[in-house]
Order: C-alpha cells, then structure tokens, then sequence
C-alpha cells in the first residue's frame, strides 16, 4: 500500500513538472484582456493596453515568454489614470493575461466653478474624459473639492447601494453654505436636504411622504419638499 502511494505521488510531481514546462523557445501567441466589473466595461479596451505597451516598448506577443517580465507590465499599465489595480500572468499555452480592475465613478461633479471631473468609488478625482457609460448623478452649484471629496462622497456611496434613490435622483446642486438640494427624475419638484448631515433618515422621510402623500395627491402637486429639519416634512404648492 505505502508503495502504491508513492508510486501515486510520484506521478503527480511528474505530470505537474510536464504541464508547467514550457517548450524551448516559445513566443507568446497573444493577449488575452479581463476586465472585472462588467457593468462598467469600456473604460479599458485592449487596443489601449497594447498600446501602452507598445508605447513602452514592452508589448508581450511575438517575444520569447521567457523575457517577458509580468511585474513589469503591471506597473506601467498601473499608471493609466482609469485602472484602479492590474495582475499580468502567463498561460502555458503561451498566453499573457491581464486582468484589469478599472476604476469606478459614482459622481459627475460639473461646478460653477469650472471644474468638471468624476469622482471615484474610493473618494478619488477621476479624469472628464472617462468615457462613462454608467448612470449617475450629476453634481452642480458652488462645489468645493473637498467637499466633494468627503460628504458628497459618503452621499454618493449611499446612493450606490440604494436601488431606489439611485435611480431616482438626477441632480444633486450645492448652495452656499454647502446645502444641497436634489433634483429627482420622477416628480416636478426639488427635495431640500439643507445640510448632508443625517440624509439617510431624511430621505426616508420623503420616500414615505412618497408613498402616502405623493401617490394620492399627485407627483407634480408640490414644487419643493424641505426635509431639513427633523420630524417634519415642509411642502410649497406649485402656483397655477
């Protein structure tokens, strides 16, 4: 029995050294592109990793694998301002795979400032020129960076995980004194929120006036419902 136990593990070093051994001489055949997050596919395509890599003078197909340096790669595709984290590998059918992370916008920040850039899912300024294909909320008014950087941010991440008002919410404006006001897709009206402090039991509040008050009375019945103060919901009628 202890025999054909050996014998046994024998065999599997032996087909595990065969199958990881690369022919003399191989040349990668091509390059295989995988990026995660599907949803947001299109940021990165592979003709634009190749050419970075040609760029570099590092592209990997036509090259003996054995003079193909992964780590490499992986640092100067690293640098491409829309890839959040990226792994290169080699297959043994003589492949190089590059799987690619690609960052996230959750804000389109469009100020009276002049700025104009997107916000990433870490709180991170990503670059107009992103090429999102996402639906998101579009961030207007007297927008500091910072302030983007940090509450609207927090905002925005709730806004992602919440199917409901991430779908509902269109525009969000900053006034003076950093109070926002929302702009909804559904409905003729403007939601104040006044400060971002507590705006998950705020929007709660409007979700249920919504639901009671809204679906009675009419969606284009009110012109702004102030939620800024707690306990209570302040509605102004739309003049006829």
């Amino acid at each position: 029995m202890f025999i054909v136990l050996l014998l046994i593990i024998a065999y599997i070093v032996a087909a595990i050294t065969v199958f990881n051994r690369k022919p003399a001489g191989q040349v990668c055949s091509d390059m295989e592109l995988v990026i995660k997050d599907e949803v947001y596919a299109g940021f990165i395509t592979q003709k634009e990793v190749a050419d970075i890599l040609k760029k570099k003078g590092i592209y990997p197909v036509g090259k003996p694998m054995n003079r193909i340096r992964s780590k490499t790669l992986e640092q100067e595709l690293a640098k491409h301002p829309l890839i959040d984290q990226v792994e290169c590998y080699k297959t043994p059918s003589g492949k190089l795979c590059v799987k690619v992370s690609q960052r996230i916008p959750i804000l389109r920040v469009m100020s009276a400032n002049g700025d104009n850039y997107y916000l990433d899912n870490k709180g991170a300024v990503m670059p107009p020129d992103a090429k999102c294909v996402a639906h998101l909320a579009v961030v207007t008014g007297k927008v500091e960076k910072s302030f983007a950087m940090t509450d609207l941010y927090k905002f925005a991440v709730f806004l992602q995980k919440n199917k409901f008002w991430d779908m509902q919410i269109e525009q969000i404006h900053v006034l003076s004194g950093n109070n926002v006001e929302l702009v909804p897709r559904v409905g003729d009206h403007i939601i104040y929120l006044g400060k971002l402090n507590d705006f998950e039991r705020k929007l709660e509040r409007v979700k249920i006036f919504y639901e009671k008050g809204l679906n009675k009375v009419g969606w284009n019945k009110y012109s702004r419902i102030n939620v800024e103060f707690s306990n209570q919901i302040i509605c102004t009628k739309r003049e006829i």
